[in-house]
């Protein structure tokens, strides 16, 4: 795949930034409210604005209640089990809604694979050493 060119990198650079503010509003409803995972979109406007604006992510990273878990995800890709028994019960309770309405079947077939694919990752991740 060739490199972008800079017309191309002027658009994203902004929609990286937008986005990342929009993750950082989510990442802190998500630490605020039980059913929605925060350190998820955390990790993600530490991403987006490490594609947009270095002087943000800094601010993220050294904010001191965001972001020691984006800090600790790019140490140690870890998630504590009770992180993991979390998420993963959150996707189920997700399927279980949606199969209660009336989603279309591609609906349920999509957002299904998508969820089992997400709990996987999320499983599969190590957990971190709690010395």
């Amino acid at each position: 795949m060739s490199e972008p060119s800079r017309q191309q990198r002027r658009w994203h650079r902004p929609l990286y930034l937008a986005a990342g503010w929009l993750c950082t509003v989510l990442g802190i409803i998500g630490l605020i409210l039980p059913v929605m995972p925060g350190t998820v979109f955390l990790i993600a406007a530490a991403w987006c604005f490490s594609r947009s604006s270095p002087r943000f992510e800094q601010w993220l990273i050294n904010h001191p209640w965001l972001g020691p878990q984006v800090v600790r995800w790019r140490q140690t890709g870890a998630i504590a089990r009770k992180a993991k028994y979390v998420a993963c019960g959150s996707m189920l309770l997700s399927f279980i809604i949606l199969a209660a309405t009336d989603a279309p079947p591609i609906a349920l077939w999509l957002s299904g694979a998508g969820l089992i694919a997400a709990g996987t990752y999320v499983a599969s991740r190590p957990e971190p050493d709690e010395r």
